[in-house]
């Protein structure tokens, strides 16, 4: 039974693959994409890849007591 789904896959995998090609190629493409999220990071760091130091998000705060601003004094 299960054999039998597969086979039928195929089948409408080559015919979909000979009568329209770019429904076929961009279902193959969308199904290669989760894949290559979950393989190609272990391969980089084998490769020897090293991420770059992430920039800061955040502005550094003076080292001395903040004075809260009364008035027009901006």
């Amino acid at each position: 039974m299960v054999l039998s789904a597969f086979r039928h896959g195929y089948r409408y995998l080559q015919r979909q693959a000979h009568e329209q090609p770019v429904i076929f190629y961009s279902c193959v493409l969308g199904l290669i994409g989760p894949v290559m999220v979950i393989t190609v990071p272990p391969i980089r760091e084998t490769l020897g890849y090293k991420p770059i130091e992430r920039p800061p998000t955040t502005y550094p705060l003076p080292n001395r007591p903040r004075v809260a601003v009364t008035g027009y004094e901006d």
